[in-house]
């Protein structure tokens, strides 16, 4: 059963106070929570761990959300893993982009509450378990 092991979540995000947030919200509820700084760091840790879901900042210096995102998809090691969109650049035509070309799986927008992360993270690993029941 997943909720037997720990959820593992990779957050790849530039600033080093939501990595804590997030790990402090979502460490409450059994995840573990790796940060990454950056993009080319979140990269590198998400293929080294394959974490059960990404939480993906878009604005980074180096490489933004998009790029590390893009990388992700195309990498048959990283293709199946949800991406859940955590950013502060929240106008209506970046979460089109998001949600209906890129088809990341969620989109939360800064500030967002403790319980909207939560609930969002669980219902995307809701989605994906039984997609993967039903072989989608």
């Amino acid at each position: 059963m997943a909720d037997q092991q720990t959820r593992k979540v990779v957050c790849v995000e530039d600033e080093q106070e939501m990595i804590d947030l997030i790990r402090l919200i979502l460490g409450r509820r059994g995840f573990e929570v790796l940060g990454a700084n950056g993009g080319v760091r979140g990269l590198e840790l998400i293929r080294a761990e394959l974490p059960d879901i990404v939480l993906l900042d878009l604005m980074m210096p180096e490489m933004d959300g998009w790029q590390v995102y893009q990388q992700l998809k195309a990498d048959p090691a990283t293709e199946h893993i949800p991406v859940v969109v955590v950013t502060a650049k929240a106008q209506n035509i970046d979460k089109v982009l998001g949600l209906h070309i890129a088809k990341v799986d969620d989109y939360i927008s800064k500030p967002f509450s403790l319980q909207e992360l939560v609930d969002r993270v669980e219902a995307v690993l809701e989605r994906q378990g039984q997609a993967a029941e039903t072989g989608n």
